[in-house]
């Protein structure tokens, strides 16, 4: 007789905030905020950043969305509890890939949803934790950051990644520069805490976040021992002050329509300074010291790694709003892309440019693997970095066939008044209409969608972000180069080539060998429900 097989307990339900309670959260916060040179009273009422709440708002409802809950929520099977994702840790191959697809729609709707920042930094911080009480033989690190997981996940927080740091001069490590302030680092260590100062220079989204995760943007060696520091801080911490830029372009005509995007949803950016701002020692996940310093190299490719693969998954939905409005445009000029190769050409690279960097985010969400040291779920580096890459480089192409398929009204026509104006608005609405079946308002409407993301200064901002956001060219090439198993394929020509070449592992262009596809390990490792064993019999063996 079989042993009964014993069976979890239901997850228990999240406690998730609405987008109303969002805001009426970020009522109780009191940081200190400059936008424009003006002082913010109340970041939640701020007509400055109101397009950046709201695209964090739009994010809690999402949540809460029933038909949403299989993308938007997960069970913290350590906890058995039901958490927004957004502040999950990933746990299985199927985790990334209902990440990916749930960031893609946030974005569709938002632009750029932001909050996806804080899961890449979670779990990030929880695979340095791992590692740290390994070096350490202690539980330590792990339970400090666990208990506050549980928090963030509890109160649904948002939470914002300083991570960029001002750098000075950058031919110098930080303990070289000048002005040490270029970068974060600890001033001082007590047995309540630490003290920080620095400035991060690039901060997404920070005036509207709950707390900031302050984190090494690079590997530190020995002599920046202080500047390795991992901790939570809340965004009215004394000491500490936001200068951002305003979200999207609020007030951008809005009585008439011109930035009918960007003036809704939008992304602030802030340098925020620290002076002398205190840390609990229950929000530092790490400080520099006892040779921690040198695991702040484990997290950077964490998060940057996870990070990638959000943005992959990001401006997917962005290209989704360009294939959208470009084909609007077709038609409202009085064109069917399918029966004009002109039109259908470029919408189908269009089409291709999206998806083909989207696929590497599903193929490195397939082939993740679990951390050895946390058991959380980390994706694919190669296909992470090759598809941000692809994104980084191509988002120009994407901005170009927009146009082309858009022609030159997107951004010739005349200004949103002239809708308005009784001396020109009745000529207008004949002159400049094309389809006969769409109206001219509707022609406009679209017209000035696809100049707002592509020919304004947000345009301008998602393009730059979009290269340099989560890491440079340079930077993702250099990982592919590091992570990408030229050694394989070089042993496997040689052995096509019956040199009876033995592996060495002296040999530079040979070093580097990654199982997993088809080599040591096969495809299939025990976690990884989305994905099929092969037969042992087609496993190649190096």
């Amino acid at each position: 007789m079989n042993a009964p097989t014993s069976i979890a307990p239901p997850a228990r339900p999240a406690t998730l905030m609405s987008g109303a309670d969002y805001r009426d959260s970020l009522r109780r916060y009191k940081p200190t905020v400059y936008v424009d040179g003006q002082r913010v009273d109340s970041v939640a009422d701020a007509p400055s950043l109101r397009p950046g709440v709201n695209a964090l708002a739009y994010t809690y409802d999402f949540a809460r969305d029933p038909a949403m809950a299989p993308l938007a929520l997960a069970v913290q099977s350590s906890r058995g509890f039901t958490v927004n994702r957004m502040a999950h840790v990933n746990e299985s191959a199927g985790d990334l890939l209902n990440k990916l697809e749930a960031v893609r729609l946030l974005c569709q709707e938002t632009g750029c949803a932001q909050r996806y920042l804080m899961h890449d930094a979670l779990n990030g911080i929880a695979q340095v934790s791992a590692r740290l009480d390994d070096a350490k033989g202690s539980t330590e690190h792990r339970a400090r950051f666990q208990a506050y997981l549980a928090r963030v996940q509890d109160e649904d927080l948002s939470l914002g990644v300083a991570m960029t740091d001002a750098k000075g001069d950058r031919s110098k490590r930080p303990h070289q520069q000048a002005n040490p302030d270029t970068y974060v680092h600890v001033v001082e260590r007590n047995g309540k805490g630490i003290v920080i100062s620095g400035t991060k220079a690039i901060v997404t989204g920070a005036p509207y976040m709950h707390e900031l995760l302050v984190m090494p943007g690079r590997n530190m060696g020995a002599e920046d021992a202080d500047f390795a520091v991992c901790c939570a801080v809340p965004i009215d911490a004394p000491g500490m002050t936001l200068v951002s830029r305003p979200a999207g372009r609020p007030g951008d005509k809005l009585e008439h329509g011109a930035a009918l995007f960007s003036r809704r949803y939008g992304q602030a950016t802030a340098v925020v300074i620290f002076d002398r701002v205190f840390v609990p020692w229950e929000r530092v996940f790490y400080a520099g010291q006892d040779g921690e310093w040198e695991h702040s190299g484990v997290l950077t490719y964490s998060y940057a790694t996870h990070h990638r693969h959000s943005c992959i998954a990001a401006r997917a939905g962005f290209g989704d709003l360009l294939i959208g409005a470009g084909a609007l445009m077709c038609e409202a000029n009085g064109f069917d892309p399918g029966e004009k190769s002109n039109l259908r050409e470029p919408m189908v690279e269009l089409i291709k440019i999206t998806e083909g960097f989207f696929a590497c985010g599903v193929a490195a969400s397939v082939y993740g693997t679990a951390d050895p040291y946390s058991g959380s779920f980390m994706p694919e580096p190669v296909f992470s970095n090759i598809g941000k890459l692809l994104m980084s480089t191509q988002i120009y192409d994407m901005h170009r066939l927009a146009h082309e398929v858009s022609g030159g009204l997107i951004v010739a026509l005349p200004g949103p008044d002239e809708d308005h104006n009784p001396a020109t608005a009745a000529t207008l609405s004949e002159v400049l209409r094309a389809n006969p079946t769409v109206p001219y308002d509707k022609r406009i409407e679209v017209a000035r969608f696809i100049e707002d993301l592509t020919a304004s200064y947000q345009g301008g901002w998602y393009s730059v972000i979009s290269l340099h956001g989560g890491g440079s060219p340079a930077a993702l090439k250099q990982e592919i180069w590091r992570n990408y198993p030229v050694g394989s394929k070089v042993e496997l020509v040689e052995r096509l080539l019956d040199r009876g070449v033995l592996h060495d592992e002296t040999r530079a262009i040979t070093r580097n060998r990654q199982p997993g596809r088809c080599c040591d390990t096969g495809c299939t490792v025990p976690g990884q429900p989305v994905m099929v064993a092969l037969p042992e019999s087609t496993r190649k063996q190096d």
